[in-house]
């Protein structure tokens, strides 16, 4: 009778023991998926921003059509990845950042294209624009810098013992760091008029 009680008794504490690891990785795990959505908010700002810089630099840079196609077709495709994204494929997550690398690249074309036309520099509208970018970029960095640390948690809770038995038991995948992949998207978009 008490074998069979203690046996009881190291079964509910196992069981116990297991729903905490369990629940754990959950709480983690949604942690990293919240923290990505604070990155898909400040991306989808970027990208509502985008067209509108095009069209006031349009006016000015009428003979650059190619670069200002580049942001536009970088900037749709950023977008269709964002939205396409599955934080547990890290094929998707690969194809984001980089579609997000590219149109780093052609926004730093066209700001840098943009030095040598000084009334588009001027331009009240262009300014307001660019000061909006800017602080949209500092907050997509802030955004991404919190994921990574959500992810990098998730993954060591999933990875450490015992925590890892549940996780394969339940199929707690890797969670995939949402990294600077081109070494021009390294440097910062640099938004000056």
């Amino acid at each position: 009778m008490i074998v069979l009680l203690v046996l009881i008794g190291l079964l509910v504490v196992l069981g116990f023991w297991l729903m905490g690891q369990y629940n754990g990785l959950v709480v983690s795990r949604n942690r990293y998926k919240n923290a990505f959505s604070q990155i898909d908010v400040q991306l989808k700002r970027r990208y509502d921003l985008i067209p509108n810089l095009v069209e006031t630099a349009k006016g000015y840079m009428k003979h650059e059509s190619e670069t200002l196609e580049a942001v536009i077709a970088a900037r749709n495709a950023a977008s269709s990845a964002s939205k396409n994204v599955n934080l547990d494929d890290a094929g998707s997550m690969q194809a984001l950042m980089g579609a997000e690398a590219s149109l780093g690249g052609s926004l730093g074309r066209l700001f840098a294209l943009s030095e040598s036309y000084p009334d588009l520099k001027a331009n009240e509208n262009m300014m307001q624009l660019s000061e909006e970018l800017t602080s949209t970029e500092n907050k997509v960095s802030f955004a991404r810098q919190a994921y990574n640390d959500s992810v990098t948690a998730y993954n060591n809770k999933r990875e450490v013992f015992p925590a890892n038995i549940v996780a394969g038991m339940f199929n707690f995948g890797e969670a995939q760091l949402f990294e600077v992949t081109e070494a021009e998207q390294r440097e910062a978009v640099k938004v000056s008029f």
